[in-house]
C-alpha cells in the first residue's frame, strides 16, 4: 500500500448542482481523509498553470472559461493509493460512459455540453498531484 495525496476538484457544474456534499461523502466512505478544503472561483492564471500541458489544444480555452465560470470546491485527500482509487470512484471522463456506482455514472449527465463538464477532477499521478496541490493550496 502506498499512502499518497491527491487533488480533487468539484467542478463548477457539480458545485452549482449542490453535489459537493455527495462527492465528499463518497470520498470519506471510501476511507480517504480530507486534509484541506476550500471553495473558490479560480482565476484564469491558476487554471492556466493547472492545465498547462493542454495549452494550445483546441479545448484549452473553453476548459479554462468553464472552470472559471463559478465556484469550485478544491480538496486535498490522503490515503493508500488514493490517486488511482479516486479516479476509479470518479468513473470514466464521459458521464454517459461512466459505470453506475461511480460519481460520474450516478450523478453526471450528457447535457449536450463539452465533456469537461463532468462534475469532478482528480490528479492522475503523484507528480501531477504535487504540482496541482501547490497551485490550489500554496504552502501546504
Amino acid at each position: 500500500m502506498s499512502t499518497e495525496r491527491s487533488l480533487v476538484l468539484v467542478k463548477p457544474d457539480g458545485y452549482a448542482r449542490g453535489l459537493t456534499g455527495e462527492v465528499l461523502r463518497r470520498i470519506e466512505a471510501k476511507g480517504y481523509v480530507l486534509t484541506a478544503l476550500q471553495v473558490l472561483t479560480p482565476t484564469t492564471e491558476m487554471l492556466a498553470a493547472h492545465y498547462a500541458e493542454h495549452e494550445g489544444k483546441p479545448f484549452f480555452e473553453p476548459l479554462v472559461a468553464f472552470m472559471s465560470s463559478g465556484p469550485v470546491t478544491a480538496v486535498v485527500i490522503e490515503g493508500d493509493n488514493c490517486i488511482k482509487g479516486f479516479r476509479s470512484l470518479a468513473g470514466a471522463t464521459n458521464p454517459t460512459e461512466a459505470a453506475p456506482g461511480s460519481i460520474r455514472g450516478d450523478l453526471g449527465r450528457d447535457w449536450g455540453r463539452p465533456v469537461q463538464e463532468n462534475i469532478v477532477h482528480g490528479s492522475d499521478s503523484p507528480e501531477s498531484a504535487a504540482r496541482e496541490i501547490a497551485i490550489w493550496f500554496p504552502g501546504l
